[in-house]
């Protein structure tokens, strides 16, 4: 059975760094990608960053670029979203998918999806 476990969040200040890590375990196809989205509460959930796990390619949301970095350690299987200035509207739960495409402009689970509860990411003074 294939799993998927994002960890905690936390809170930072604004300009601050970030760390969310997504570990996927079980069976695995050998293409697939992890993405990560976002909501805040009230509004809809958005596509943040997308990794491949074959070829490593990347994707990020224009809101992101050049603040929020994807990546994955083959050690332990665990892909990661590195965040660094972060600024108070990107406060928002954060969910880790395991799909079989790239798909940011589709923020809703699929048939073949894997996705975490979300954690809470929070910018604050």
């Amino acid at each position: 059975q294939l799993l998927v476990v994002e960890p905690e969040g936390g809170s930072v200040q604004p300009g601050g760094s970030l760390r969310l890590s997504c570990t996927a375990s079980g069976f695995l196809q050998q293409t697939y990608t992890i993405s990560w989205f976002r909501q805040v509460s009230g509004k809809d959930r958005e596509g943040v960053s997308c990794i491949s796990e074959s070829d490593r390619t990347t994707h990020y949301a224009d809101f992101v670029k050049g603040r929020f970095t994807v990546s994955k350690d083959d050690t332990n299987n665990t892909f990661y979203l590195q965040m660094n200035s972060l600024k108070p509207e990107d406060t928002a739960v954060y969910f880790c998918a395991l799909r079989p495409h790239c798909r940011l402009d589709y923020p809703r689970f699929e048939p073949g999806d894997y996705w975490t509860l979300g954690t809470q990411v929070t910018v604050s003074p």
